[in-house]
């Protein structure tokens, strides 16, 4: 949730109203998205034929403290990247020196319980996490607080090998409010997440990857080529059947054992409803390149 920043002037309560307005939109401007004027981020297209999102967090002086305008300007990208057809996988990333430092201290210092419980504070933020195409975290120097929950939020985690993940709330009397006391404790387990959250300090990149959080290291000036070329890879198969495996995957964090396998064979069971898994499975018995066309 919490460690550093500068503040940000934007109102908090305007992004759930404002993603909602997205999807009507979105997808005639797409193809226009690296050209976008953000304030506090930037967006391209890359890849084989722009088939990645590219989502640079660009709040510099700040260490791209997560402020109200950020996380609404992010959510807006993502939710546009999401609509867009040619689109298949995206990638998130930051600086050099920091992915994210955390929330904006600054911004959130004088609230109070009844309006953070009243507007839900930082519940917007988990609309990361409805992005049904793949997203890749692609991280460099710090993601503490918020920014490790942010990368949390993601479906992979590359790091740089100076990256440090951190939930560091506990050093400033407060706790972890998107996702560090339960994302982290299911990605590294209970004694892991604990000795995080209750001391705050922070691990590096290979310690990250030995517990689980990390997916793999890079040297912090490929990492980002190397995300979006898994990116590139995921974004080359056909786009319905990547996303239904998301949410199959991801659905092993809420179900039983049972019901998860339940669940799993519905959907590989759904996938013979599609024309792209005819196509797969006519293109390997046929020895050819399979020509998808997303349904």
């Amino acid at each position: 949730m919490a460690a550093f920043g500068l503040k940000c002037v934007r109102p908090l309560r305007n992004l759930l109203a404002c993603s909602s307005q997205h999807h009507a939109q979105l997808v005639p401007q797409m193809r226009l998205m690296s050209s976008t004027t953000y304030e506090f981020i930037k967006t391209d297209v890359v890849g084989t034929d722009g088939r990645v999102g590219l989502v640079t967090l660009n709040r510099p002086k700040a260490l791209n403290a997560l402020c109200a305008g950020l996380m609404d300007e992010l959510i807006k990208a993502l939710n546009e990247m999401d609509e867009d057809p040619k689109i298949g996988a995206i990638v998130v990333t930051g600086s050099e020196k920091a992915f994210a430092a955390g929330a904006d201290i600054k911004e959130m210092q004088n609230r109070d319980f009844t309006s953070n419980y009243r507007e839900n504070f930082l519940g917007w933020w988990s609309n990361i996490s409805l992005v049904r195409k793949p997203v890749i975290a692609a991280v460099n120097g710090y993601a503490l607080g918020g920014g490790c929950e942010v990368a949390m939020m993601c479906d992979i985690i590359y790091a740089g090998e100076k990256a440090k993940f951190g939930q560091p709330e506990i050093s400033i009397g407060t706790i972890p409010g998107a996702g560090g006391t339960q994302r982290l404790t299911r990605a590294i387990g209970k004694s892991r997440a604990m000795e995080m959250n209750l001391t705050g300090t922070p691990i590096g990149a290979a310690e990250a990857a030995s517990y689980g959080l990390v997916s793999k290291i890079f040297p912090p000036e490929t990492l980002v080529d190397e995300a979006v070329k898994t990116a590139d890879k995921i974004a080359s198969h056909s786009k319905i059947i990547v996303q239904i495996c998301k949410e199959s995957t991801n659905a092993a964090y809420e179900l039983s054992l049972h019901e998860g396998m339940r669940f799993e064979k519905r959907m590989f069971q759904s996938t013979f409803a599609t024309n792209d898994r005819k196509e797969g499975m006519s293109a390997f018995v046929e020895k050819r390149k399979p020509d998808w066309t997303d349904n």
